[in-house]
């Protein structure tokens, strides 16, 4: 009975495939150099591509011209609500971002007038993961500029059903979510199995990078190596952890910007002092946490002198 349950919730949720989530939408700003600059300092990207008289956009801030912002989106069709609430009904409440894929097809400019229409493109069959089961839902946004197509981007969420919290597993052993790891970032986790910091190198301007990128953002050669960074920094900016609780951290808990020594910024936790006392500027030190027999990760410990 639940296997045909399950299958007719399926092929309802099947319907939904190719319904048009978003038609002709404006972004609720043209693209513009001060939010080309906050992206551009918090991203630590330096290319001079982004800035002058003829500056472009990041590619990667596809995204960011078609967000609704806090107030939300307004003239969306019901076909996402309607979506979602299918799913809710059928026991998948909970909701964690995969994956996206972007598509560049022209650069965006100061000025650009951004218009946008988004597709449900796909709706999974049920699937099970280690967070519970459920379907992933992918949609399709095209991004036009002043009318003409400048960039594609598939966004996918898994909606799921929590694995049972009274399992011998969620009590017995709490696992953190895995990294994903990928051509591009195999090098960086490689060094931590080894309790190194790999940074990569630009073989063709020398500009260090982090996180791991397939090109480098200064120059775009694709030719790199690496180097070991010394584990010394301080805490460029923070945030502390109070929720969404997960049976694999204990919140609150505090995580850092970490700026390293050599100059590049990592995402990490702050340990060595209580999460009320972390402050920027406070002089941290790599330090390796086993957080289960097969995984480790990189992690920055306030050093003597900067306890509060």
């Amino acid at each position: 009975m639940a296997e045909e349950r399950e299958a007719g919730v399926y092929e309802e949720l099947k319907t939904f495939e190719g319904r048009v989530a978003a038609s002709a939408l404006e972004g609720k700003d043209p693209v513009n150099g001060p939010m080309i600059r906050h992206w551009c300092e918090a991203m630590g990207d330096t290319s001079p591509a982004y800035e002058g008289p003829d500056a472009i956009a990041p590619p990667t801030m596809l995204q960011a011209w078609t967000m609704g912002g806090l107030s939300g989106y307004e003239g969306r069709s019901p076909a996402h609500d309607e979506l979602f609430a299918l799913l809710d009904g059928a026991g998948f409440t909970s909701v964690v971002a995969t994956d996206c894929e972007q598509e560049y097809l022209r650069p965006l400019r100061p000025g650009d007038v951004i218009t946008y229409d988004s597709v449900i493109e796909s709706v999974s069959p049920l699937k099970t993961t280690k967070l519970g089961s459920g379907h992933f839902v992918t949609t399709r946004m095209d991004v036009r500029a002043d009318g003409e197509l400048a960039g594609t981007h598939r966004f996918r969420i898994l909606k799921y059903a929590p694995a049972g919290r009274s399992s011998p597993r969620a009590k017995d052993k709490k696992t953190r979510p895995r990294p994903v790891v990928n051509r591009d970032n195999a090098g960086f986790w490689d060094g931590v199995a080894q309790h190194k910091l790999l940074v990569q190198r630009c073989t063709g301007c020398a500009t260090l990078r982090f996180p791991w990128l397939p090109g480098c953002n200064a120059c775009g050669d694709q030719e790199w190596d690496t180097v070991e960074a010394s584990g010394e920094g301080t805490v460029f900016s923070y945030v502390v952890m109070h929720h969404p609780p997960f049976p694999a951290f204990d919140p609150p808990y505090a995580v850092g910007l970490i700026e390293l020594a050599e100059g590049v910024r990592i995402v990490s936790n702050v340990i060595g002092v209580p999460y009320d006392k972390v402050r920027i500027g406070l002089p941290v030190r790599l330090e390796f946490l086993r957080a289960d027999e097969d995984l480790e990760l990189p992690v920055f410990r306030v050093t003597e002198g900067g306890e509060a």
